[in-house]
């Protein structure tokens, strides 16, 4: 597919990667199905399947309404920019190091602020890990904020469609380490998020809740305190599971329970704030 095609429609990225996306899930599923070679937690089951893709339908359909209605917002910002930025390979690799950085203090914001939670969650709501898994995005991330974290990289300079072009890369490679069939990668685990990292970030076991929030590089995570390594088998899912796959449940669940407390009688602004944006329970300490 032609570059500039892609760099004016950047939201045509992942359709471009959707073939190489497919290919994964049929080696994963001949791993799991065939050779018997993956764990149950990584079972294909029809229902959540059907609910993983629905889930990624109304997730890109939010993000391109959403663009649509924020790309004069970033134009107008564009007009603040501090520097001058022609894209070149330094350049460009100076915008994934520089977007993976942003996507880190989202990815943590997004564990740690229950309202950002109540979109996030719904990617950890599943109790298996596979490809598809990847999928499993919420349509509220452009209500919960999503996009004020990549706001820094267009007033820096960089051009809005660069910008949206390698959030969305960042997103399409993740795809990748949304798996069991894969074990460690040697010296690759130093530098890069890898499967046995973020299976980590998907358990709820005690010890890996709200650990290695990288998207490429796990670089942030073992910077900020909140990298661990892979050791007892991870039980994926939330402490507090959704048991459905219905995909408009699975995506406003947390936030009817949140706005649900948040509106009781006979609380103080600051317990509502609180409810609001203080860490989901369970997640009281960093």
């Amino acid at each position: 597919m032609d570059v500039d095609l892609l760099i004016s429609h950047p939201e045509m990225l992942l359709l471009a990667l959707a073939p190489l996306f497919f290919v994964c899930i049929m080696l994963e599923l001949f791993l799991g199905i065939r050779r018997r070679k993956l764990p149950a937690s990584a079972d294909y089951r029809l229902p959540e399947v059907l609910c993983n893709f629905s889930l990624a339908g109304l997730h890109q359909g939010a993000d391109l309404l959403t663009g649509l209605l924020l790309a004069k917002l970033y134009l107008w910002l564009f007009g603040w920019k501090l520097f001058e930025f022609e894209m070149s390979i330094p350049s460009f690799i100076a915008l994934m190091v520089a977007q993976d950085f942003c996507y880190y203090w989202f990815h943590r914001a997004s564990h740690r602020v229950r309202w950002m939670w109540a979109a996030h969650v719904v990617h950890h709501s599943s109790e298996r890990m596979n490809f598809t898994t990847a999928f499993r995005q919420s349509l509220m991330y452009p209500l919960a904020g999503m996009w004020l974290f990549w706001l820094p990289l267009v007033v820096l300079g960089f051009d809005p469609n660069w910008v949206v072009f390698v959030v969305l890369l960042n997103l399409g490679l993740q795809f990748f380490v949304h798996t069991q069939a894969v074990g460690t990668l040697g010296p690759l685990e130093w530098l890069f998020n890898t499967p046995s990292h973020h299976r980590v970030h998907h358990g709820r076991n005690p010890q890996y809740i709200d650990k290695n929030y990288a998207g490429i590089l796990i670089i942030w995570d073992k910077l900020f305190g909140s990298y661990e390594p892979e050791g007892e088998t991870v039980e994926y899912g939330i402490t507090k599971p959704v048991h459905s796959f219905n995909p408009l449940k699975v995506t406003f669940g947390e936030w009817r329970d949140m706005l649900g407390e948040a509106s009781a009688r006979g609380l103080s602004v600051g317990q509502r704030l609180r409810l609001l944006f203080a860490p989901p329970a369970g997640k009281d300490s960093d």
